[in-house]
């Protein structure tokens, strides 16, 4: 898994994300987004188009992350996952908690909103 970090202007970081987020890769990439949070990057956006397959520990790591970034004031949204992806949170009902965006323009759109508040 490789992972590409981009600070932006509004506070808002985008994680791109490359490869497989499986049983090999979830421990080392639950352990980077939980330093990113710890470092201040609290509003997050997983860009998950490079992102081929995730399976459940993929998926705990995605949660484990956004528990640490909601405890620490903020939020993490994804953006363009794949149907696979889509599907399983859909089949897990994480789509709830977890909802996609088809771009990364609408999810940080969401942030913007917040900050205008």
């Amino acid at each position: 898994m490789i992972l590409q970090i981009e600070q932006g202007d509004d506070g808002v970081t985008i994680v791109r994300m490359e490869g497989r987020l499986d049983l090999l890769t979830a421990a080392d990439v639950k352990h980077d987004l939980t330093d990113l949070v710890a470092d201040g990057r609290r509003r997050l956006i997983f860009d998950l188009e490079r992102v081929s397959f995730v399976d459940s520990s993929g998926l705990g790591a995605l949660i484990s992350s956004l528990k640490a970034a909601r405890q620490a004031g903020g939020d993490l949204r994804i953006a363009r996952a794949n149907e696979q992806v889509r599907t399983l949170l859909k089949l897990t009902t994480l789509e709830r908690v977890l909802r996609p965006y088809e771009t990364i323009e609408e999810a940080r759109a969401g942030y913007t909103s917040i900050a205008a508040d």
